[in-house]
């Protein structure tokens, strides 16, 4: 039987995809101020010598969706601007920004708006975690030709939790761990029989005091190795550890590895989750060992979840999995959490529907292409708005207190919305293009989708 995929899958995959191809991504020579502002007359030494000359280069802004979401998100991107007291703030807050006090030129203009931009850099989503969403969600699809997202004899999932201090912090009243804890034990409740699941956690050992390094940033421990669910082991499992030291997430996913190594991908089903609440601190390669497991004969599908991580945890954390062609999801709240492991047990559920058939041909649902489709414009338009916004009430309160004149300000609010607007009709023109195509075979969308994407990344 033929499944048909949507027309908005097709339509908006094939144009995000041709945009990428136009122009090949310009890499970055952005360099992070990590200065801290000391006293007023420290600051502005400071700020005079930012100050544009001659020698400076102004980076460009993006010319393509796909440059747009590789930009760093910026340490400020969810400033609460609107705020009587964030408005008192914004002068300190911004006050290492380059001098434009005088009579700026154009090109010092531009470099104060790239710099500002820097630092309220939304964490706009390109095309790639797209594909891997829906490649993800369209699981045992008898149409997948991509063996690593079939089903086989055997369904493992494994979680990736990260123990450090920083889990130890509370959300509406309730530790972070506690909500991790909680959001996994209600997960496993709904697993099928036949389903396997592990724990593996780091950074439970020792503390966040310097002294106390080396010992965390070598912990990391399977606490429920690999098999069916077991309630009464599974709770003593959660109950070993708390949060405690530093976060060795490159460590934990080669142990992760080694976890994994008798279920190869052959017969098994691999899914690895992460989870983390911030950057690693233990400079133990995440990436690299990421890529490794990865490509390993294991197989896995890796996803990673960034629990109320801050920008410089989000920024790395997606580049895991983007290395590894997963997905990567914020969660602020444990809500959020439960949400992301919902969806995947209705993909352990269609796992032991597909089983139980006797691994005929099975025609689960694809995807809910109207609602994914719906929720990723909205999300880009709301992180468009969201950084046009904040950048022009920033402008305008840097304005009232006389970082620059009149003429300065009027310039760089008309750069931002121009730049804005330009993002804004990126978004628009995905709708434009869902009338492009009708239906069409899933299988031959994601051929041409995949083969288009193959040749962009050459």
């Amino acid at each position: 039987m033929k499944i048909f995929k949507s027309i908005l899958v097709s339509a908006l995959l094939l144009f995000l995809l041709s945009a990428c191809s136009n122009d090949s991504a310009k890499e970055s020579n952005e360099t992070e101020d990590k200065s801290t502002p000391g006293n007023e007359q420290t600051v502005k030494k400071e700020r005079k010598e930012k100050a544009v000359n001659g020698n400076i280069k102004v980076e460009p802004l993006p010319t393509t969706y796909q440059e747009l979401a590789k930009l760093p998100v910026g340490e400020y991107y969810n400033i609460a601007t609107s705020e009587e007291n964030s408005k008192k703030e914004i002068p300190k807050v911004f006050s290492d920004l380059p001098d434009i006090s005088g009579n700026p030129s154009e090109k010092e203009l531009d470099y104060f708006y790239r710099e500002l931009l820097k630092k309220m850099q939304q964490d706009f989503e390109g095309p790639e975690n797209l594909i891997n969403r829906l490649k993800f969600e369209s699981l045992g699809s008898p149409e997948n030709t991509d063996s690593r997202y079939q089903f086989k004899d055997n369904l493992n999932i494994v979680f990736i939790i990260d123990a450090s201090g920083s889990m130890a912090q509370k959300i509406d009243g309730k530790e972070k761990m506690a909500s991790a804890k909680d959001s996994i034990l209600n997960f496993v409740n709904k697993l099928p029989k036949d389903a396997k699941v592990g724990i593996r956690v780091y950074g439970h050992k020792g503390t966040g005091s310097d002294a106390d390094k080396a010992l965390s940033c070598s912990s990391s421990e399977l606490v429920y190795p690999i098999s069916n669910y077991n309630e009464g082991e599974f709770q003593a499992a959660l109950n070993k550890f708390s949060p405690s030291g530093w976060t060795p997430i490159g460590l934990a996913l080669r142990e992760a590895k080694n976890d994994l190594a008798s279920f190869d991908g052959a017969n098994n089903t691999n899914i690895v989750y992460l989870v983390s609440d911030g950057i690693d601190t233990c400079e133990d390669q995440p990436i690299e060992a990421a890529k490794d497991l990865y490509s390993s004969n294991i197989s896995p599908i890796i996803n990673v979840i960034g629990f109320d991580v801050d920008s410089e945890g989000q920024n790395q954390l997606k580049q895991i999995a983007a290395a590894t062609e997963g997905i990567y999801n914020t969660v602020t709240n444990e809500s959020e959490l439960q949400k992301e492991l919902d969806q995947l047990n209705n993909l352990a559920d269609q796992w032991q529907e597909w089983l139980e058939r006797g691994k005929q041909h099975y025609e689960g649902e694809l995807i809910s292409n109207d609602l994914e489709i719906f929720n990723y414009i909205t999300e880009e338009y709301v992180k468009c708005e969201d950084e046009s916004s904040n950048i022009y009430l920033i402008l305008g309160t840097l304005n009232d207190a006389k970082f620059f004149n009149r003429e300065a300000y009027e310039y760089l609010t008309k750069v931002n919305r121009e730049y804005h607007e330009w993002i804004d009709n990126e978004i628009s023109k995905f709708n434009e293009e869902l009338k492009a195509l009708n239906e069409q075979n899933y299988n031959e969308a994601i051929n041409q989708l995949q083969e288009k994407y193959n040749t962009n990344t050459q």
